[in-house]
């Protein structure tokens, strides 16, 4: 499922050039999550937030209309920049690298580059009229769809174990969710471990579950439990 985002021109502007439109509404996005993480969502007011980002409060209403708007552009920004980096990691092949290992390396590094506006999201996302949050929650969802995709493409491959498809989402949200944690808990985690070293280990982790071939399957397993 192709990732475009395409609600940002739901986003009313008076500025007709689209390069520059990005440009300004990126330096506004990062300009807010400092304030939205120090002050609140509710606290931070639009003239602090043109005061971060270097200009003038008349120019930031040329960009969007609502503080609703910035706080919905902090999460598409997030779920683009994921998607891309996945997307582009899995056009590439390296040598002896798995296929599975470079798509979660990609995701990770977003999630640590981004850290502030993933732990934004889960403390303001309330915040947001009911129909923007529904649209971060199908990015959401298509996020881990890219690596439900990329499951099935290596069981396809004989890569990994066949699982039944509910099993194979079960995985995907898994690693979605590996990846937030080192966003809401680095203020542990970064003590303790490099983003390369946390990169390793749960790698190491997940490939080791989806790879096992040994004793009854997941699957089998589920089956069992389900027949009790």
């Amino acid at each position: 499922m192709a990732f475009k985002a395409t609600r940002i021109k739901d986003i009313p502007t008076q500025i007709k050039d689209q390069k520059l439109v990005a440009r300004r509404r990126r330096q506004i996005v990062d300009a807010s999550v400092e304030l939205f993480m120090a002050w609140g969502f509710h606290k931070t007011t639009t003239r602090q937030i043109a005061s971060a980002a270097g200009i003038s409060i008349g120019l930031l209403y040329e960009y969007i209309s609502t503080k609703d708007d910035i706080l919905f552009l902090v999460c598409e920004a997030i779920h683009a920049e994921m998607h891309a980096a996945v997307t582009e990691a899995l056009d590439r092949t390296e040598q002896g690298v798995h296929p599975l290992a470079v798509a979660i390396r990609e995701y990770f590094l977003v999630c640590h580059r981004m850290s502030d506006h993933i732990v934004l999201i889960y403390q303001e996302m309330h915040s947001l009229p009911a129909n923007w949050r529904s649209k971060v929650m199908e990015n959401e969802e298509k996020i881990t769809d890219l690596f439900v995709n990329v499951l099935e493409g290596l069981m396809r491959k004989n890569d990994l174990p066949e699982l039944e498809k509910r099993v194979v989402g079960l995985a995907a949200h898994n690693i979605s969710v590996l990846g937030h944690m080192w966003a809401f808990r680095r203020w542990m985690l970064s003590n303790r471990y490099t983003i390369e070293e946390y990169i390793k280990i749960q790698t190491s982790f997940i490939l080791t579950l989806m790879s096992n071939s040994q004793g009854p399957s997941l699957k089998d397993t589920i089956s069992e439990r389900e027949g009790k």
